[in-house]
């Protein structure tokens, strides 16, 4: 990745981070979407430079950086175009060349946690053919042999798990195609050399690195 734009978030009192975060990241989508090739490959990949990661939670900061492999491809992109309407709440710089000293090189890929309930029930109903109020609220038994523990349970229902923290950070958006909100993971890893591959509609992938600094 040789070139790159950064983008400022400017919250204030009326308007919260989380909030503009879910706004920029859908008009980002848009325009990632419509720069894909016929095989969904898009030729860019962001990153957050701000990005804090902890046991218990981990945030995303206030700025995200574009990234394309020529300068010709972020021209195209045209961030302004689609954070037009969000002028008021938003900084984005011009596009430069990435500095010739980085700190190393990153991974951001889409992570899905298995915590929440309604969705493992749904991926149950579809394994077993059931409907979804069956896998959510019905006993599940287990397949596994207990010990011998007169109090190890062989049965559970989805709805009855206790909810875990997740401490990777997220955005929540709305899908395109059928309107329902959903929450995207984002987690950030660190590698010491860099992998050229394509990246998803979202700028993330599980392969491709962007640039530290």
């Amino acid at each position: 990745m040789n070139y790159f734009l950064e983008i400022t978030l400017l919250p204030n009192p009326e308007v919260g981070i989380h909030f503009l975060w879910s706004k920029v990241y859908q008009q980002l989508h848009l325009g990632l979407v419509a720069m894909q090739d016929d095989q969904g490959r898009v030729p860019m990949g962001v990153a957050f430079p701000e990005y804090v990661q902890g046991e218990k939670y981990s945030l995303l900061g206030s700025k995200l950086r574009v990234f394309a492999e020529h300068e010709a491809t972020l021209s195209q992109f045209n961030a302004s175009h689609w954070l037009a309407r969000l002028s008021d709440y938003v900084h984005c710089t011009s596009i430069r060349p990435v500095p010739a000293k980085i700190t190393g090189y990153a991974i951001y890929q889409r992570e899905q946690p298995k915590t929440n309930k309604e969705r493992l029930a749904r991926r149950y109903a579809k394994r077993h053919g059931v409907d979804m109020h069956t896998a959510l609220f019905g006993e599940i038994g287990l397949t596994v042999t207990p010990p011998p523990d007169k109090d190890y349970k062989t049965q559970f229902r989805y709805c009855e798990l206790p909810k875990k923290s997740v401490p990777t950070p997220f955005i929540r958006l709305k899908s395109l195609s059928g309107g329902q909100t959903f929450c995207l993971w984002i987690k950030k890893t660190l590698v010491s050399a860099p992998s050229a591959a394509a990246f998803s509609s979202y700028g993330l992938s599980a392969v491709a690195t962007v640039p530290e600094f």
